[in-house]
């Protein structure tokens, strides 16, 4: 039975993080109620000083499954994108905002539910511990639940993509599309139309991190 929220105990962020530290003590964590239907808690990945971090929502069913973040389908549509415009992922930190799947069981399915904004609020530690470990020189947050905790619920990603945010998280913090939204247009002129934008959106941090050098 899941636990109420009021009993649920703060995130067991080590007191002097490592990407490793990190990744055994999220496998504790009860901030929030997500843990108890998950397989694992799945933190982000990359080089530890990757001056590029990019932040989605949350574990798939395959990333919970396997352990590591972006390797469903979602993941490939990154994978296509980061090649298209010239960015090596090896050279990315990749993480989400909250770190257990949230789904719902349809028969043997398990199909992504959004989570809900308090459990944003209760996993943005562990987000936070990986900001400071990793000190990315740009943010790139991937769609409206990472946009939004990082940046305000005003963030709409139809209206801000790409345009530089106000923040001290990274140099350069700005928002582009998740690439589950690419898989989820109804027709082939949408899809190809979204990931055209998608590459644009990371060719121009590309650009950006090229001048920053």
């Amino acid at each position: 039975m899941t636990a109420a929220r009021e009993e649920h105990s703060p995130p067991p962020i080590p007191k002097r993080p490592t990407l490793a530290g990190l990744r055994g003590a999220v496998q504790e964590c009860r901030a929030c109620d997500l843990w108890a239907g998950a397989t694992q808690g799945v933190m982000g990945e990359g080089a530890r000083r990757a001056r590029l971090m990019l932040v989605g929502e949350q574990p798939g069913d395959r990333e919970d499954i396997e352990g590591h973040p972006f390797v469903g389908p979602a993941g490939g549509v990154l994978d296509r994108g980061l090649q298209d415009s010239g960015i090596s992922r090896e050279d990315v930190y990749i993480t989400n905002v909250v770190k257990h799947f949230r789904y719902k069981a349809r028969g043997k399915r398990r199909i992504h539910q959004k989570p809900d904004r308090w459990q944003v609020s209760a996993c943005l530690p562990w987000l936070e511990a990986e900001l400071s470990v990793v000190q990315p020189s740009a943010l790139v947050l991937l769609g409206a639940t990472a946009a939004q905790a990082l940046s305000g619920s005003q963030v709409r990603i139809g209206r801000d993509r790409w345009r530089p945010m106000d923040s001290d998280l990274a140099e350069l913090v700005t928002l582009t599309a998740h690439p589950s939204s690419i898989l989820r247009a109804p027709g082939e002129d949408e899809r190809r139309q979204a990931m055209e934008a998608f590459v644009a959106d990371l060719r121009t941090v590309a650009s950006w991190l090229a001048a920053h050098s």
